[in-house]
């Protein structure tokens, strides 16, 4: 007998309106969601991948902070659901449906104004998921865990070491992993049953039965105390009420090979963002960009290959450990170590090391940029030197704690007036 997936029966409701204000000026012009990864991707592509992956065909994406960007992406790469095969995703912009002065002011609001859409796709489980995180995950198991369960709400739960987990929400769970409380970034967060040293901080993801989690909406909404957020308000009150049980990422992640730790990064800061796209680069990534039966679909510019010109002692094309994306040209540029986005040109005698450069930079000859990031569209000035003088990077790009330099074109600007 075969059994009918659950993901058949359900839509995955991405959370895509946060700002990301930690990525300082990478988020002046995009929301987080919209934020560029891994050569071609954007961030969001990770979760709607996911979801598509899994065999989910309805979706909806909730916008609001500098929406344009990410609904341009979503509208060009996720073009392809038939309606006529109940295939669904619609992009749902805080347009004030319910009040003229109400945008989405939390979380749960922003599915709350669209529970008549959520009731058009006529769904059995709704998949809750924040559109800013990096990982692969089969959502189906995590389904089939909600159900066989008989959870209100299942939770998808990472294990980090104690020491880190004040900067999430944190379960403590029973040794049924049934949640018994549910702590906001907490000073002194609980281990876990089994282990005392680690703890399990939420993802951001959450299933519920579609007639459950609408009820609890419509409650909500009526509570003129809540803040309509759900970590802030529904999950506690279903831990305290209900059956909260956690989903633990080990058991569903998406792995490089069996023995692989189970990779999920939230790139949330300058230091992060830069970290997780220079890991790529690695001999071995502990995210398979390349895996054929799990791929993240985003939107391909039509592009020619990437060329390297010029096979001189001191200007020569090259790029050692690095990701090169369609329509590159390294003209006598060296590069190692980094990331280069769709579109980059690189002059003579330039030196990459360690670089991100997002799509469409131009860099001019005789520039040595490493330890960096630079934001889409930039053009660099013949002979900048960035990486090599702490304090004089500092004067006119952001540098992180961490010695990460993050350029944008306002900044060179500046320097450029100053």
């Amino acid at each position: 007998m075969v059994m009918t997936r659950l993901t058949n029966r359900s839509m995955a409701f991405v959370l895509a309106g946060g700002r990301g204000s930690r990525l300082k000026e990478l988020t002046d012009k995009r929301a987080k969601p919209a934020v560029f990864f891994g050569g071609k991707a954007r961030i969001i592509d990770f979760a709607l991948s996911n979801a598509l992956n899994s065999g989910i065909r309805k979706m909806a994406i909730a916008t609001q902070y500098k929406a344009h960007s990410l609904i341009r992406h979503c509208q060009r790469g996720w073009n392809f659901f038939r309606p006529e095969r109940n295939e669904y995703l619609d992009i749902l912009p805080a347009s004030q449906r319910v009040e003229e002065n109400k945008w989405y002011l939390g979380t749960a609001d922003a599915v709350t104004q669209n529970i008549d859409i959520v009731d058009s796709y006529d769904v059995d489980y709704v998949l809750v998921l924040a559109g800013d995180h990096v990982y692969k995950m089969d959502y189906e198991i995590m389904l089939r865990q909600h159900v066989e369960t008989g959870a209100d709400v299942t939770i998808g739960c990472l294990t980090v070491p104690r020491e880190e987990a004040s900067a999430f929400g944190v379960m403590a769970v029973d040794r049924t992993d049934r949640i018994t409380d549910f702590l906001e970034k907490p000073a002194d967060p609980p281990g876990t049953p089994e282990d005392a040293t680690v703890a399990l901080a939420s993802m951001g993801i959450y299933v519920f039965a579609w007639p459950f989690l609408r009820e609890l909406l419509l409650a909500d909404s009526a509570d003129r105390h809540s803040r309509h957020d759900f970590g802030g308000d529904l999950i506690p009150q279903i831990v305290r009420n209900g059956k909260a049980v956690a989903h633990r990422f080990s058991r569903s992640c998406v792995r490089v090979s069996p023995d692989a730790p189970a990779y999920w990064r939230d790139v949330g800061t300058i230091d992060a963002f830069w970290k997780a796209n220079i890991d790529l680069t690695d001999f071995s990534p502990e995210l398979d960009l390349w895996d054929r039966h799990w791929p993240i679909w985003t939107y391909s510019e039509i592009m020619p290959p990437a060329k390297f010109v010029h096979d001189e002692e001191t200007r020569r094309g090259t790029a050692i450990s690095s990701l090169v994306s369609g329509g590159c040209i390294l003209s006598g540029t060296e590069v190692r170590n980094s990331l280069l986005f769709t579109g980059v040109h690189s002059n003579s005698y330039s030196v990459l090391d360690h670089a991100v450069v997002l799509p469409h930079v131009e860099i001019a000859r005789s520039a040595r940029l490493k330890n960096v990031v630079i934001d889409r569209g930039v053009v660099i000035p013949e002979g900048l030197v960035v990486g090599e003088d702490p304090a004089e990077d500092a004067k006119w790009f952001r540098v992180t704690d961490n010695g990460i330099v993050l350029i944008t074109q306002e900044m060179l600007d500046r320097r450029a007036a100053g």
